[in-house]
């Protein structure tokens, strides 16, 4: 019989930053402010297909696991319990715990590590333990923006300017979480919000409006026109929009060759994908990235 393969990371279309304690002890441990409560690794796990880690006597941080889609499973001393999809948890400093994703249905996940002087207070004051289950949570685009901003402004480079920066994101992005009720619509969310949600988690895939309407299993004249009434635009455009605003994203910030990010965003043909570039962004992919170093 096969061994069962277990991955820490190492994932398909994963982010991952782990800073290293000489960068935190230089420019964070050292400030007053900053060291109160601060990020030490953050990341974003796709599919993560075997996804597993076990740490018998805990970890030094708190860490936050928010499903955005698929499932997984994790262990604490409170007991077993089941991740899925909107629903997130806080793992406490200190506490053994063992977690993995589901064999058939693995979770995406994104996830930070968070420790600093008043972590404990932290923890104390928001009794931690409440955290230490699978919580519901409504679809906020605020939380996946502010975890783009951390992770982004920590991968433009250490420095005292980009983790004051994130680490400023970090409390933000805390309260999203820890007082919910103040920033959710208490209404339910609308066909628009579930397909712009949808397209951005399938930004890589070359859907058609069919693909789309049937997700959500409408017929694609009535999916169509009730998209078009509250945007404007059609779905296909919309899809359009967002691929190209991710395109200028991996542009900006990475080295990838640009007929790598048409392959990211769903374009087989790079040429194809540099007339659509131009058209909604009025330049080629190759003068944007010029104009942006």
């Amino acid at each position: 019989m096969g061994k069962i393969v277990k991955l820490k990371d190492g994932f398909v279309g994963e982010k991952q930053i782990n800073i290293p304690v000489a960068i935190l002890d230089k420019y964070i441990c050292q400030g007053e402010f900053l060291k109160s409560l601060y990020l030490t690794h953050i990341g974003f796990f796709p599919k993560a297909f075997f996804h597993f880690r076990e740490r018998k006597k805990g970890c030094a941080d708190n860490i936050l696991f928010y499903c955005l889609s698929g499932k997984g499973y994790f262990n604490t001393p409170l007991g077993s319990f089941e991740l899925n999809a909107n629903q997130y948890t806080v793992l406490p400093a200190g506490i053994a715990h063992r977690y993995q994703a589901d064999i058939n249905d693995p979770w995406t996940i994104y996830w930070i590590h968070f420790s600093g002087e008043k972590l404990a207070e932290f923890n104390k004051m928001n009794d931690a333990t409440r955290f230490n289950c699978a919580i519901d949570i409504r679809y906020n685009e605020q939380i996946i923006q502010l975890w783009e901003q951390m992770y982004y402004a920590i991968k433009s480079g250490y420095t005292r300017e980009n983790f004051g920066y994130a680490n400023m994101c970090l409390y933000h992005f805390l309260s999203l979480f820890v007082f919910p009720i103040s920033i959710e619509r208490q209404v339910e969310e609308d066909l628009v919000t579930k397909t712009v949600r949808f397209l951005k988690l399938n930004i890589e895939r070359p859907l058609t409006v069919e693909n789309i309407a049937t997700h959500f299993s409408y017929s694609i004249s009535y999916f169509s026109a009730l998209f078009r009434k509250e945007t404007g635009r059609s779905p296909i455009e919309y899809f359009i929009q967002l691929k190209i605003h991710y395109a200028c994203q991996l542009l900006d910030q990475s080295s990838l060759k640009i007929k790598e990010i048409a392959q990211k965003v769903g374009y087989e043909d790079a040429f194809y994908f540099s007339r659509q570039f131009s058209k909604i962004m009025g330049c080629a992919p190759s003068h944007y990235k010029i104009m942006k170093k």
